[in-house]
């Protein structure tokens, strides 16, 4: 049994990427990218909490810090929750379909996949707007000699959020449920939108910060 991607080293987890296996994915990957937004966004506040010139934010930061570590929790798991929901995928479009009732049972088990692995990479979505909130903060009351960091972790969080929108929508294609399809992609939109505001707003600040 292979371990949980969380506990392989770094060089094991980007051999298997590149690997034959169509698992782990992009998917996965994506995860992976938002969990590393989440930590270098906490690199920063570890760095402000303690330090006196930063006492008055103190308690602030803390705040920061543990939202974002039960985000990075959330992230990791995602990340080997999105393989397992391409395994059942895969599963699912492997039952036999010699009968009419094989067939329709397939067919169901398919679609109720597929909601499966639409839903990963719409928690991951989530998760992103959520780190995306905690950026700005970060950036402006942070440790200064670190606010690149933050800026790091802006680029990264939208680009998994990004890529979680469009992990989504790879399954959304194939979900017959419109009513299902149609809520979703309007909440995926929402999320997506005010990531793509809130980590913009950092990498400006940031920017203005580094080039003053």
């Amino acid at each position: 049994m292979m371990p949980e991607i969380a506990d392989v080293t770094i060089r094991e987890y980007v051999a298997r990427l590149a690997g034959e296996e169509a698992a782990p994915g992009g998917g996965s990957a994506a995860a992976l990218c938002g969990a590393l937004a989440a930590a270098s966004a906490r690199m920063v506040g570890s760095f402000t909490v303690g330090r006196e010139k930063y006492a008055d934010v103190e308690s602030e930061m803390l705040e920061h810090l543990e939202a974002i570590d039960e985000i990075t929790g959330q992230m990791l798991e995602l990340a080997q929750e999105d393989m397992d929901a391409f395994g059942a995928v895969r599963e699912a479009y492997a039952l036999p379909k010699d009968s009419d009732e094989q067939k329709a049972e397939r067919s169901a088990a398919i679609q109720q996949a597929l909601v499966g692995a639409a839903d990963v990479p719409m928690r991951l979505a989530r998760a992103c707007e959520r780190v995306s909130q905690h950026l700005q903060p970060i950036a402006e009351k942070g440790n200064q000699n670190l606010v690149s960091d933050v800026g790091v972790a802006a680029k990264l969080c939208e680009a998994a959020c990004e890529c979680a929108w469009l992990n989504v929508e790879v399954n959304l294609a194939y979900i017959r449920n419109e009513r299902f399809v149609d809520r979703t992609r309007a909440e995926l939109q929402d999320l997506l939108t005010a990531t793509r505001c809130a980590c913009q707003q950092t990498w400006e600040t940031v920017a203005a910060a580094i080039t003053d």
